[in-house]
């Protein structure tokens, strides 16, 4: 009868250590996939989600921006007038500053020619007494004025837009402009639609949306440094 030596046993004793070793390994490695996956899921889930929304969603808001634009006859809309279902999204646009402030200053009227016109080529002087009752674009140390920019190709036609009364900044010591700093216009990006002619049909356009960017105000930085 053979006899197994005990070199043989520590061997055989030792690989099956290490297959109980390796099943006990090959659940913990299942879990930890199976866990990625369902991480995985959960980001993926809000955009499946979301993809199913949207159709219903526009169903009842009416035909998105991005498709291709609807061509209109001028009898079937008349100039100055928008479609009907984007007329719906007016109140979006009602909040937006640039439009927000169009009635307040059509209703102050045609104002006097102020001291601080024409824009960048006189920098009003800064003084205390005179900025206690103003606003806030007059009492900056980057001052700016509004003025209103009408384009009928363009919904909204009328949209306020900031200018910048100085090239530098005043000098909250002497009140006098300073080349120390430079004033630069704030934007603020606006969805718009744009009229357009549709090629197709003589005398007919279509809205195209677009954004622009829309001076809003000043504020004052440091110069570029000289390359």
């Amino acid at each position: 009868m053979d006899m197994e030596k005990p070199g043989e046993n520590h061997m055989m004793s030792r690989e099956a250590s290490r297959s109980q070793g390796v099943l006990r390994v090959l659940p913990k490695l299942e879990l930890l996939l199976l866990l990625l996956l369902l991480l995985r899921a959960m980001m993926l889930l809000p955009g499946i989600l979301l993809l199913a929304w949207l159709p219903e969603s526009l169903a009842h808001q009416g035909a998105p921006l991005w498709v291709t634009p609807r061509c209109y006859s001028a009898e079937e809309l008349p100039h100055g007038q928008v479609p009907p279902h984007l007329l719906a999204r007016s109140a979006r646009w009602e909040q937006a500053l640039p439009v927000a402030l169009v009635p307040s200053l059509e209703a102050a009227g045609p104002r006097r020619p102020h001291k601080w016109a024409p824009a960048r080529e006189q920098c009003p002087t800064l003084r205390p007494e005179q900025v206690l009752q103003a606003d806030t674009h007059e009492r900056s140390i980057s001052p700016w004025r509004y003025r209103v920019d009408v384009d009928e190709d363009r919904y909204p036609q009328k949209l306020a837009i900031a200018e910048c009364l100085c090239r530098g900044c005043i000098n909250t010591r002497t009140g006098q402009e300073t080349t120390a700093l430079n004033s630069v216009p704030l934007h603020q990006s606006l969805l718009v639609l744009r009229r357009r002619p549709c090629s197709p049909m003589p005398g007919a356009f279509a809205f195209h949306a677009e954004f622009i960017r829309v001076p809003v105000g000043c504020t004052c930085v440091l110069p570029r440094s000289a390359p």
